[in-house]
């Protein structure tokens, strides 16, 4: 799994699971980030509407 004891990971623990960067942690993040907020905002924008 993603979590730790603590409960959080830091991008530097995630980038060492991964055997990738913490940077590229932080740019798939943003990515994911942007394409949640790119399918859930025309859900919002109808429930909003209504």
């Amino acid at each position: 799994g993603l979590s730790s004891p603590g409960g959080k990971l830091t991008l530097d623990q995630l980038g060492e699971q991964f055997g990738v960067t913490k940077e590229r942690v932080r740019q798939i993040e943003q990515r994911a980030l942007t394409r949640l907020r790119e399918v859930l905002a025309p859900s919002l924008v109808e429930t909003l509407a209504d």
